[in-house]
Formats: structure tokens, C-alpha cells, sequence
């Protein structure tokens, strides 16, 4: 097992180092890296501040910079604050967030009510914003969802093929963190969680009887909302028919093709893409892949989906070695929230699922983001670090098995 965690570590480790690259070659060219606002002394105000009347305060003026390395420093400082939490993650015994995971969840829900207090954000309340800083708390309720399920079917493993106990409870209290994020509106997350929990459920060893319903129910639900939203129906709209829509609700997705299709297989070179140029919008975070297409072409976009190929195989080997039922659904539950968000970024970003606000993990700029993708990462080095340790079994007793019979 311990290749497992190398694959893990060393895939992880290509993709940040890819995303930097990235970051610096789009980051400057984004409009966030406009809005750095630093004080320029007036030298007329100076002059005057002596006079009677005259305010200390008006010697100085804030004007706004362009600073080309703004974003590398910002997602720099998430990043060493992201090796810090994972490495006190794998450190920690994971079984330290089966008994946490009702704090975790009330501290999502709080958070999550709070963004509703803050104005919007590109038409969403997914942010709570502090000046130049900004936190996404469905982050939080990632790894909160994921805790309480592998806490519940751990507690409930007798009862996890019943309807009540098996589906009905523990999709109730999950959908309150879905019923919070949801009307932010992040449809996107709200699937991400969802599917998780879906996944997370299969694998506790529900009846199909049950679970086949649920994902017509979800898809339903969110076309639901969707279609009451006039921008979310206008990027389904734009999904149905790209081309005609390519000035309007298509018009990102319309331009990361082109920025695909330019690259080529070999791609521009690194820093000479053209669809940064204020032409792809959020270049440096949710389309950074087409970005690294048009840059670095189709060998190293192919490398990428490999690279969470191999995350996602070491992840699940590092679950189903987990020593008892709470860490192998942790671990499927981590492993496989980082593998729909990064399916549904790329689905999103070839125009193959319609436009979404999802990052690609590890990769994209965020901190938030970056931020829970390292501790899910350092939870999963716990699993592997406490993981295969069996205590002696007399002859007389059964040993029990490690997995599911659903695995």
C-alpha cells in the first residue's frame, strides 16, 4: 500500500505545480489582478497639510495597480496553509473526525446561512467576503457530509439495507447542507454532494431497489431549480445549442473550444495563449483547462486526466484498506468528491455537461477550494498511515472482513 500513497502524493504534487505554472501565466491578465489598491502619497495634499483645516488623511490617496504576480502570491499563501492542514491531517488518526463531524456540520450550516448576508458575486451568495479576502463554506460542507455519512453507516451498519435508516435519515440531514447551498445558487456543488453521498450509500450496501430512484430524483430536482433561475435556464439553453448562443449564455464554453482547438496536440507554448486575453473569462480558474490546452496542447490535458486517474485508483486502494468501516467510507467518500468535481470541471469546460462554477481540483485558483482538496488528500494519508493494522485474532474467533459486501 504504501505505492498507493506515493501515486497519491506524487499526482497531487503534478497537478499543484501544474496549476502554479498556470497561475502564472494567466494570472496576469485577469481582472482581479487590477483591483490591488495601494497608497500613493499626494504630493499637493502634502504641501497643504500644514495649513489650517487641512487633514493628516488627505496627504495619501488610494489608486489601483495592476500587479501581474497578485493571484500567485494569494494562491502561494493558501497553498503553505494547505500543506500545514494536510500534513496535520495525516498526522491526526482520522477517527478523529468520526467523533467531530457533528461540530463540522453546524459550523457548515452557520456558515452557509451566513452567505446570504453578503452581497452577490457573479449572481451567487457562494462567498463570504472580508475586503480582498473571500471563503467559500461549501467547502465546508464537503467534508462535512462526507464524515457524517462514513460516521452513520459505521454506527448503522446493521440497519444500512434498510429504507429508513439505510436512505431516508441520512439523505435528510445531508440535504439540509444541499438545501442551504443550493438557493446560493450553486447548483454545481449541490450535484458534487449529492452524487458523493450516492456513491457513499452504494458502497454502505443499500438496497438498488432504493438507490436506483434517487439519481432520476436529483437530476429532476436540479432542472427544476434550474429552469426557474433566467440565467441557469439560459446556460441550459446554450447547452442544446452551442453555436447559436456563443455571444450569450455560451460564450465561455464557446471560447475554451477555441482555445482547445487552437492548441492543437502540441499546443501555443507556454504563456503565448491568445484566449486569456480577457477573451476566455475566468481563464486562471474554473476554464483553466482549456487554457492549459491552447498553451501546452492535448499531450498535457491527456496528462492531467491520467494524473487523476491514478488519484483516484490509489485513493480507493487506500480506503479499501482502511482497518474498519468508518475510514473505507471516508476514503471513498474523499476520493470520490475530488473525482466528480474534476469530471464535471472538464465535462463543463469541453462543453460536454452544462456551464457550471466548478474549479478543477489542485489546479484552478482558489484557496478555499485548494484549501479542503489538501485536507482531504491529508485524511487520506491518515487512512493509509492507520490502514492494514490488525490486531491478532485467536483460532477459535471468525476475523472479520475489511470490506463491504457491496465492495
Amino acid at each position: 500500500m504504501k505505492l498507493a500513497a506515493l501515486g497519491l502524493l506524487l499526482s497531487v504534487t503534478t497537478m499543484v505545480v501544474i496549476g502554479m505554472i498556470m497561475l502564472f501565466s494567466t494570472g496576469s491578465f485577469s481582472r482581479d489582478a487590477y483591483r490591488v489598491k495601494k497608497p500613493k502619497v499626494n504630493t499637493e495634499a502634502v504641501a497643504t497639510a500644514g495649513t489650517p483645516g487641512a487633514s493628516a488623511a488627505q496627504a495619501t490617496e488610494k489608486e489601483v495597480q495592476w500587479d501581474p504576480a497578485c493571484l500567485v502570491k494569494r494562491q502561494a499563501i493558501w497553498l503553505g496553509i494547505g500543506l500545514v492542514v494536510c500534513i496535520a491531517g495525516a498526522l491526526v488518526d482520522y477517527r478523529f473526525w468520526q467523533t467531530t463531524w457533528p461540530y463540522w456540520f453546524g459550523t457548515a450550516v452557520v456558515l452557509l446561512a451566513l452567505c446570504f448576508l453578503f452581497p452577490k458575486i457573479n449572481g451567487s451568495h457562494r462567498w463570504i467576503r472580508y475586503h480582498s479576502l473571500s471563503f467559500q463554506p461549501s467547502e465546508v460542507a464537503k467534508i462535512a457530509a462526507i464524515t457524517f455519512l462514513a460516521a452513520w453507516f459505521h454506527k448503522y451498519e446493521e440497519q444500512s439495507r434498510e429504507f429508513l435508516k439505510g436512505i431516508v435519515f441520512p439523505l435528510g440531514i445531508v440535504g439540509i447542507l444541499m438545501g442551504l447551498i443550493a438557493p446560493e445558487v450553486d447548483l454545481g456543488t449541490t450535484s458534487i454532494i449529492g452524487g458523493t453521498a450516492f456513491v457513499m450509500i452504494f458502497v454502505a450496501g443499500a438496497r438498488l431497489r432504493y438507490l436506483l430512484p434517487l439519481p432520476v430524483f436529483g437530476i429532476a430536482g436540479i432542472l427544476f431549480v434550474a429552469i426557474h433561475i433566467p440565467e441557469r435556464l439560459k446556460r441550459l439553453g446554450a447547452f442544446w445549442d452551442l453555436e447559436h448562443h456563443k455571444e450569450g449564455g455560451g460564450y465561455q464554453q464557446w471560447n475554451g473550444l477555441i482555445a482547445l482547438g487552437s492548441g492543437g496536440v502540441d499546443g501555443l507554448g507556454l504563456g503565448m495563449g491568445r484566449q486569456k486575453f480577457m477573451y476566455l473569462p475566468e481563464a486562471h480558474t474554473d476554464f483553466i483547462f482549456p487554457t492549459i490546452g491552447e498553451e501546452l496542447g492535448l499531450v498535457c490535458t491527456l496528462f492531467i486526466v491520467f494524473c487523476y486517474v491514478l488519484m483516484i485508483i490509489c485513493g480507493i486502494a487506500i480506503s479499501l484498506n482502511a482497518r474498519e468501516r468508518f475510514g473505507m467510507l471516508a476514503g471513498v467518500g474523499i476520493t470520490t468528491m475530488l473525482a466528480l468535481q474534476a469530471a464535471m470541471n472538464i465535462g463543463v469546460t469541453t462543453a460536454v455537461l452544462p456551464n457550471k462554477g466548478i474549479p478543477l481540483p489542485f489546479i484552478s485558483y482558489g484557496g478555499s477550494n485548494l484549501l479542503f482538496c489538501l485536507l482531504g488528500i491529508g485524511l487520506l494519508l491518515s487512512i493509509h498511515r492507520n490502514g492494514g493494522i490488525e490486531k491478532p485474532v485467536r483460532a477459535t474467533t471468525r476475523p472479520r472482513t475489511l470490506m463491504t459486501p457491496r465492495i
